[in-house]
């Protein structure tokens, strides 16, 4: 039976890897910023779901299309604007230029990188499949897996997604807060549920009020989309009980302690350089419910 669910949790895992990677090329964009629509060479983003699900190969080029060059439009409106400041005044244009630098130029140092490959890759997958392997194998044939395994693509997601731009979108993060709460509440009605839904509901308003609070300390150091995060991951691990969110809370603090400590060491940043901490978060969440489920079993 555990085998066989393994199996199961291995195949699904690698299948939703599989499309993760143009979603998470497409959603790693700056605030502010639309959604990719087009490969690095200007071929418009298609396929299942609107183009949100599959892997990263653009067939145009493959094909050999030639990439789009939106230079004409660009140089038609740089014209434009620059034969409208030559005949504006010159005090109205000096402000409104400044004002543009500052709006549109803000410090490089402040942005995250943005430069995101668009690539096959099988570390996706594979780290997909992992996971889920590893939440079937200390879960076991009990409802609550299922919500595991539905969650983990969405976890590796914002996981990538905040690894390239720092950057966690409501899309996902109050999505999947709402989800995590109605999915195991029906769990909790099953027979076998290993958990508890009050303590999961409460595990995840505490981790929430937490991450908020941190916010309002240090909002430079903790993003706000850090604390939407917090409010699915304490659901799940709360679930589990208070122990099992404290040790959850605590190792993906740890992980982001230990990773900045030694960025700093290696002399890539300084102590106020921003880090994504939504991957440690997710880690430790996994470790968290991975130990609660192996104490429930």
């Amino acid at each position: 039976m555990y085998a066989t669910l393994i199996v199961v949790a291995v195949v699904w895992g690698g299948a939703t890897g599989l499309l993760l990677p143009r979603a998470a090329y497409r959603l790693s964009v700056e605030p502010d910023r639309p959604w990719r629509d087009t490969c690095p060479a200007g071929h418009p983003i298609t396929g299942p779901a609107g183009g949100w699900l599959g892997g990263t190969r653009c067939a145009s080029c493959d094909a050999g299309v030639p990439a789009r060059t939106p230079a004409t439009d660009t140089d038609t409106d740089t014209a434009t604007e620059a034969q409208a400041k030559a005949e504006s005044p010159a005090p109205d244009t000096a402000p409104a230029s400044s004002e543009a630098a500052t709006t549109l130029a803000p410090d490089e140092s402040q942005l995250p990188v943005a430069d995101i490959p668009y690539a096959p890759s099988v570390l996706i997958p594979l780290l997909t499949a992992l996971v889920c392997a590893a939440l079937a194998a200390a879960t076991g044939p009990r409802p609550e897996l299922a919500v595991w395994l539905l969650f983990t693509p969405f976890a590796v997601l914002l996981a990538l997604i905040d690894r390239h731009v720092h950057r966690l979108p409501d899309q996902l993060t109050l999505p999947l807060a709402a989800a995590a709460a109605v999915l195991l509440g029906v769990a909790a009605l099953l027979p076998g549920a290993g958990g508890s839904w009050s303590l999961a509901l409460l595990g995840g308003l505490a981790l929430g009020v937490c991450y908020f609070v941190l916010f309002l300390i240090n909002p430079n150091g903790m993003g706000f989309g850090d604390v939407k995060l917090a409010l699915s991951l304490g659901v799940a691990l709360g679930w589990y009980g208070w122990l099992v969110l404290f040790v959850g809370a605590f190792v993906g603090f740890l992980l982001g302690a230990l990773y900045g400590l030694g960025l700093i060491l290696l002399r890539r940043a300084g102590r106020k350089s921003a880090i994504p901490f939504g991957p440690f978060m997710i880690t430790g969440a996994l470790t968290g419910i991975l130990l609660g489920a192996l104490a429930v079993a």
